[in-house]
């Protein structure tokens, strides 16, 4: 598999979830040793938990939490997929590397570093954009299963039929660096176009290292 022809990525990504953050640094740091570019989609953990089994006060958590990606469902259908991941970048680098609560105050001076208009911080809570949200998420599911988390990843003309294959993760921590992350990269590509290919695991042993 020639891990050197360009490719695109679809990224699914919760932008409260650490581990999705650390992928999103990998795939960027990919950008810039391998001919990759990226389309950035939003998720949502609380619709992945949707299960009447699960404790209720899990399921509140997760609802309560699920207002900055409401905020970018809505960047994206009000003004544009380009936004998304430089919305992200800037959710994200407050949330997880400087450890900022997910509030209005914190979500409005992200969407000021992108240039988007502060009221789209209304969104924590409105329920406008969420049918929007569940398409984003059911296009991730449908491609991976809903026996995952956050991120998905598809990469275009993966397999030897050419067609996307996704997957949940690559989880790593810390985000490898430069040639270390065109590696990782060459792997997920190779393991990727096997046929078959759909799971390698093992158990964590380490918190995200945001550093």
């Amino acid at each position: 598999m020639n891990t050197t022809e360009p490719r695109t990525v679809d990224f699914w990504f919760d932008p409260i979830c650490p581990w999705s953050w650390m992928t999103s640094r990998w795939i960027l740091e990919v950008e810039q040793v391998r001919p990759v570019w990226t389309r950035w989609h939003v998720m949502s953990l609380a619709i992945l938990q949707e299960n009447p089994r699960l404790p209720r006060a899990y399921q509140q958590m997760l609802l309560d939490a699920q207002g900055p990606a409401r905020v970018c469902a809505a960047a994206q259908q009000e003004y544009g997929a380009e936004l998304v991941g430089p919305l992200y970048t800037a959710l994200g680098s407050r949330f997880h590397q400087r450890g900022l609560p997910q509030n209005r105050e914190v979500v409005e001076d992200a969407l000021a570093e992108v240039g988007l208009p502060l009221s789209l911080a209304d969104h924590l809570t409105l329920l406008k954009h969420d049918n929007a949200l569940r398409q984003s998420h059911r296009a991730a599911v449908a491609l991976v299963g809903d026996d995952v988390g956050t991120p998905v990843i598809a990469l275009e003309g993966a397999d030897e039929g050419g067609r996307q294959v996704a997957f949940f993760g690559p989880v790593v921590t810390p985000t490898p660096r430069g040639e270390a992350a065109g590696s990782l990269w060459d792997g997920v590509v190779l393991v990727s176009a096997t046929p078959g290919f759909s799971e390698l695991k093992r158990t964590r042993t380490h918190g995200p290292d945001f550093r």
